[in-house]
């Protein structure tokens, strides 16, 4: 089974001006074709929701398409599409039952997200957005095109939606970084189309609400300050459509805070991302990914950080413009393939060198770490691994008495070491167990680019302690990502594949078709499409699990686990306790892990060498 939205990565899409003006050309010819069956509409036939929009969209390609190639078809599909939409899709009235108006029966146009009144007036704010957004790219691109009084309408249009969305009604009441942002990249664009008298002020409050409203709302994680998305820090859906409307307002702004707040999300994005470009998790979606919407923030600020952001896997099924079932053009996200076609940033396509805190990487291995520095995701030979559960618990660490210890009671210590084509970063974190007594456990990974090798040491511990080594979830099938249940692990212990033992939607068993986000939202507490997943997903109470008993030999006093992913067969590393810690020696390295106190300020000590 495979993963349905985790497809190629983004920069292996074609990006060259011919590419762009065959995605163009066909376009034109379905938007001629409906034109010839629809009195003006540019909508397609089966279109039903985010349709506000959508006509206007397709409008704006038209436009460019026009701009590119002079094309004798398309000044009057244009005229004759935005005439529909200044006549057919324009409202004035209040929708019966929008729940986010400051102002009734204001008159100022907005778009709906369903035609029908009072059906579903929730998605009124992001459709009036994503219609401004239409509105101001035929603007850009429309001179020659269109007569004054037109060009006047669409305007008066414009600033009327603008109006709407910021005076109107609560800013972004769906509490959704993508749809804010966008609402202030169209006031920005709008602003240049204004007399000045009008349009310096819609471009200051435009600012300002960024500031105010988004900028001063950044929630933190894995140290970065993000835009929230749908009350989460990021969704790996629309966190990527956030990083490309940041790459417009800097764009068409040159605010400075604009590149700042993308270059902390595009570095967050790069540490999360596996070196594969798997990613998951999110308030909205954790499996889902954006395609050409994406393209733009990727590739920009990519380039800006010098990382090979583009490596994120999206849904090739969206790979220029959104598409219905039989594949028809939609105009909706329209304005994006306007951007990503007019910005000629190239792809940056080289890993960055630079160690990140929240994540190690090396060649075709990588582990993203999460904010408590425990791996999120664990990728090696292809395989992707999660966090496995246990007793409502999630992570990969040493477990005793049932009790998971991955919990900081304490600052978290990271120690990143290259040597002799190594990559290393050694994790000290105190935990409290179920007894209260604080333990010091002192993660090592090491990769050689191929495999990762994983040693933790802790305290002894009572009982029949295992390590909790992850979840094998995912393979790399090249250009799609399938569901799997197995992976090449070996560990100096004994090493169980277990399954757990009740059924239910609080357990997952990879050996079922089911997907993580499938499994999220069964356990979110609201209906797919509004549940939070991650909070879903943190309900479930067991899954299956690569369970790795403590390696033999270890130094008096200290409990060791090693596992090494990516190489199955015999695995038996050495250790031995020095006076300046724990030495581990296994088939490519040896390691000496320092005392958990660290060196003269508390930082982890580590030597390696191959």
């Amino acid at each position: 089974m495979h993963l349905l939205h985790q497809r190629g990565p983004l920069h292996d899409l074609p990006d060259t001006p011919q590419a762009y003006d065959a995605v163009l050309a066909d376009v034109t010819e379905q938007a001629l074709a409906r034109l010839a069956d629809q009195d003006g509409s540019l909508e397609h036939p089966d279109a039903d929701d985010d349709i506000g929009d959508t006509s206007l969209g397709i409008t704006s390609l038209l436009a460019l398409a026009w701009q590119r190639t002079k094309d004798p078809r398309l000044p009057d599909a244009v005229r004759r599409s935005l005439a529909f939409h200044l006549r057919e899709r324009v409202y004035t009235e209040d929708n019966p039952g929008y729940p986010n108006l400051t102002v009734r029966n204001s008159g100022l146009p907005y778009a709906r997200y369903v035609l029908e009144a009072g059906a579903h007036p929730i998605g009124d704010w992001p459709s009036t957005v994503w219609a401004l957004l239409q509105a101001v790219n035929v603007l850009d691109t429309a001179e020659g095109l269109v007569d004054d009084a037109q060009r006047a309408g669409l305007t008066e249009v414009a600033h009327g939606y603008w109006r709407w969305l910021t005076e109107a009604t609560f800013f972004n009441p769906q509490e959704a970084g993508n749809q804010a942002i966008g609402c202030v990249v169209g006031g920005l664009m709008l602003a240049a189309h204004l007399p000045r008298e009008q349009g310096e002020p819609v471009r200051r409050r435009a600012l300002d609400l960024y500031a105010r409203k988004i900028r001063a709302h950044r929630v933190r994680d894995r140290g970065a300050l993000l835009p929230p998305e749908h009350g989460g820090a990021y969704d790996n859906n629309y966190g990527p459509i956030s990083l490309s409307f940041l790459a417009q307002a800097h764009r068409v702004s040159g605010e400075e805070m604009f590149a700042e707040d993308g270059d902390a999300l595009a570095h967050y994005l790069d540490a999360r991302l596996t070196g594969g470009g798997f990613d998951n998790g999110g308030p909205r979606y954790s499996e889902q990914h954006s395609a050409f919407e994406s393209v733009l923030g990727l590739r920009y600020f990519g380039a800006r950080i010098g990382a090979d952001l583009g490596r994120y896997r999206g849904d090739s099924r969206w790979a220029r413009h959104a598409v219905k079932a039989d594949g028809g053009v939609d105009g909706h996200f329209a304005w994006m393939l306007v951007w990503q076609i007019q910005d000629t940033t190239p792809w940056h396509r080289e890993p960055s060198t630079a160690p990140a805190r929240h994540q190690l990487r090396a060649d075709t291995v990588s582990v993203a770490f999460d904010d408590h520095m425990t791996p999120a995701v664990v990728e090696a030979a292809g395989t992707y691994y999660l966090p496995a559960a246990v007793n409502r618990q999630h992570g990969f660490g040493p477990v005793t008495d049932g009790f998971l210890l991955t919990r900081p009671m304490g600052e978290v210590r990271v120690r990143d070491l290259s040597a002799d084509g190594l990559t290393a970063k050694l994790v000290t974190k105190p935990v409290v167990g179920r007894d209260h007594v604080l333990r010091h456990v002192r993660s090592l990974y090491v990769t050689d680019g191929t495999r990762l090798w994983l040693t933790v040491a802790v305290e002894r511990l009572d009982g029949t302690p295992y390590l909790l080594a992850g979840l094998p979830y995912a393979a790399d099938d090249g250009d799609r990502v399938r569901r799997t249940a197995t992976g090449k692990v070996a560990a100096a212990g004994e090493l169980r594949l277990t399954h757990p033992e009740s059924a239910g939607p609080e357990y997952f068993d990879t050996r079922e078709a089911r997907t993580q986000e499938q499994a999220a939202f069964a356990l979110a507490a609201d209906p797919r499409g509004y549940g939070n997943p991650d909070e879903g997903w943190r309900h479930l109470v067991s899954s299956s699990a690569l369970e790795a008993d403590p390696a033999p030999g270890a130094p008096d006093g200290l409990h060791v686990f090693a596992v090494r992913y990516g190489e199955e067969g015999r695995y038996a590393p050495e250790f031995e306790h020095t006076a300046k810690g724990l030495t581990v020696r296994t088939e490519a390295f040896t390691a000496t892990i320092g005392e958990p106190a660290g060196d003269a300020h508390g930082e982890p000590e580590l030597l390696l060498h191959g």
